[in-house]
């Protein structure tokens, strides 16, 4: 009898250590696209700053690693007689490479307090698209006294109380670099984020070369001037496209689209066409080029726009905040990096201090800032100052984020918060099989003990 009771309690307590073994933190991290989950291998990357000015214009240059040049957008490839699109928006990279990089710069003048001291998190609202919960219809990053209650995305702040917020300067300047969309034509995007992430006032670098009554793109490359009518698919998707080919559809080098010119099936036409930018929405000056694993983007822009209801307007000897955002490797949207906020300062001591010189384009030298970028999950403006957020207190005292967490530590924490019901399920799970194994392990002891005596 007593051999059955010991074999009883060691298979409790093999049993108990199986459960144990096999619940403990297995399983919980996995890309789930239905729910917007895709998690980068890589949770920081490392990005390069230097500033400068002279008495009319602000200068930006920016560094950071690339696998390869991201310069599509998305595309119309020609299959089976008819022209299908390539690329947009999804979870992660795109498998064919169909997304642009990017590099993005907040900036602010003090106006909007928040942003200093916590940077772009205080425009993610609930229901932007590409989180978990998404609203029904497309919400972009807003500010938070855009809307009557915070990151209640639908609503919104009386329009009195928009356009006077907007007149005290509650709001962010964003200059927004595109790979496809701004680069090939030397601009960058000049949007701003208040009530949502728009464009200033004015048209936009792109345009989209589609024809929907017929069907078919709008126009095509100018094979006098390019050699080609369209590009290869097997080329785009296989990165070969350089920046030293006509890669986008510029004035100079398109045509109207002829349907009958003997399209085959692989012919790639880019779904954009990329035009100056006019009004306050072409401010923003380019160089962006990328070599040996490496983009190299120089922004510039006026120092006063003559635009102060959609930029800030920069002056000698000012100090600014700023924050940072990439896009590489084929992702869109939400799947980004980002920076904490830094200061920039015009000819003296700041997180980045702009050099002022003589002259029309700087001389780079050496010295760099460097800024580490993490990527920021789905955490909200709403979560941190919620009850779900230990450190909700410290928002709420106003302490800066930098003052009690890293980059690294933010990087792990967005990717706990995608995982939060996961976690708490499996810790739950481990909590059981531990409290089993310990009643298993006493039986086992007290059965072998009986049996001793037995004997």
């Amino acid at each position: 009898m007593s051999n059955i009771k010991l074999l009883g309690a060691i298979g409790l307590f093999s049993g108990a250590l199986l459960i144990s073994w096999v619940t403990h933190g297995t399983g919980v991290v996995v890309d789930d696209h239905d729910r917007n989950i895709s998690i980068p291998d890589q949770l920081t990357v490392p990005m390069q700053v230097q500033a400068a000015y002279n008495s009319t214009t602000m200068f930006m240059r920016y560094r950071w690693p690339a696998e390869r040049p991201g310069i599509f957008h998305d595309i119309v490839r020609y299959e089976d007689g008819k022209w299908v699109r390539e690329g947009g928006g999804m979870p992660g990279p795109n498998p064919f490479g169909m997304h642009e990089d990017r590099v993005a710069m907040m900036l602010d003048d003090g106006s909007v307090p928040e942003f200093g001291r916590y940077g772009g998190y205080i425009t993610i609202g609930d229901g932007l698209a590409g989180l978990t919960d998404e609203a029904p219809e497309e919400v972009s990053k807003y500010l938070p006294l855009t809307r009557n209650s915070l990151g209640a995305w639908d609503d919104m702040a009386p329009e009195s109380d928009q356009m006077s917020l907007r007149r005290a300067g509650y709001f962010i300047d964003l200059w927004h670099w595109r790979g496809a969309r701004s680069n090939p034509i030397d601009e960058a995007d000049d949007q701003n984020v208040a009530a949502d992430r728009g464009g200033d006032a004015g048209s936009s670098p792109y345009t989209t070369n589609w024809d929907s009554d017929a069907g078919q793109p709008l126009v095509m490359f100018d094979a006098d001037a390019t050699g080609y009518r369209a590009l290869n698919w097997e080329d785009v998707r296989e990165g070969r496209i350089s920046q030293d080919q006509t890669y986008a559809l510029i004035a100079d080098a398109a045509v109207p689209f002829d349907p009958e010119a003997g399209w085959q099936d692989g012919d790639v036409l880019p779904r954009r066409i990329v035009r100056p930018g006019s009004g306050s929405r072409g401010d923003i000056s380019a160089d962006g080029r990328w070599a040996d694993g490496f983009w190299d983007v120089t922004l510039s822009r006026r120092l006063d726009t003559g635009n102060p209801m959609d930029d800030k307007i920069l002056k000698d000897h000012g100090t600014y905040d700023v924050a940072f955002a990439i896009h590489r490797n084929a992702t869109g949207g939400r799947w980004h990096y980002v920076s904490l906020p830094s200061t920039l300062g015009l000819a003296h001591e700041a997180d980045i201090n702009a050099a002022r010189f003589t002259g029309t384009t700087p001389v780079w030298g050496d010295a760099w800032t460097d800024v580490t970028l993490f990527y920021p999950g789905q955490v909200t403006w709403a979560m941190l100052n919620s009850a779900h957020h230990a450190g909700a207190s410290s928002i709420a005292e106003g302490i800066p984020v930098e003052a009690r967490h890293s980059p690294e530590q933010l990087a792990v924490y967005g990717v706990e918060v995608e995982f939060r019901d996961e976690i708490r399920r499996q810790w739950l799970l481990t909590l059981i099989a531990g409290v089993a194994l310990i009643f298993a392990f006493g039986f086992a002891l007290n059965a072998t003990i009986a049996s001793r005596k037995g004997a």
